[in-house]
């Protein structure tokens, strides 16, 4: 089932294919235009900045917190009643060093506040805030696409794949070039809507 959408799309694959093109657009006005400089790193508000930003053309729910459960595979997320008072938690956690920094983006991961395009905002997030504390970004040119999945799946047991991934491919080039490429890493495979005991498939 496609996701209502402002474009007036109903093929998944098409809506796909525009989500990708519109969002890659949104995100390097985001960057050219400087959006982010005053924007506080490591908050949910900035995440929830950057969501609307990339998706304001294609979802009316952009930059909204969502109102179904979500999951995929055997994994839930964090259950809509509990999903506000999550997110002030994880706005407390600390983000100072590169740990800190991985456990906070992985409990946002936990939460995925949002209907549809968590993973392409927050590794926008994800670099936001280690350019601010760190210095550094993710060269995301060098992670492999499927061990980051992997990795990021397996984070809800272990942290230590995805740290090590991460902490491997960081770089102090801050060009606007390799801050950019974490949108690509659009998330795949199904996840599933849950609303009381119907269950809505989705890309």
């Amino acid at each position: 089932m496609t996701l209502d959408n402002k474009l007036g799309l109903t093929d998944s694959l098409e809506l796909a294919k525009m989500e990708e093109k519109i969002s890659k657009t949104r995100a390097k006005e985001l960057f050219e235009e400087q959006l982010l400089d005053d924007k506080a790193a490591g908050t949910y508000a900035t995440l929830a900045f950057i969501h609307g930003f990339l998706f304001e053309e294609i979802y009316d729910f952009a930059g909204q917190i969502r109102t179904v459960n979500l999951s995929k595979g055997n994994f839930r997320f964090a259950p809509v009643m509990y999903l506000a008072s999550s997110l002030e938690n994880i706005d407390r956690m600390p983000h100072q060093t590169f740990e800190q920094i991985v456990e906070k983006y992985l409990e946002l991961n936990i939460a995925h506040p949002f209907r549809e395009g968590n993973g392409r905002s927050m590794r926008l997030w994800l670099d936001h805030l280690l350019k601010a504390e760190l210095g550094e970004v993710v060269d995301w040119s060098h992670v492999d696409k499927e061990d980051y999945l992997l990795a990021t799946k397996r984070s809800a047991v272990s942290t230590g794949e995805l740290k090590y991934l991460l902490l491997n491919n960081l770089t102090d080039d801050l060009t606007q070039t390799r801050f950019f490429k974490g949108i690509t890493y659009t998330r795949q495979g199904s996840c599933k809507i849950q609303v009381k005991v119907m269950i809505i498939f989705c890309r």
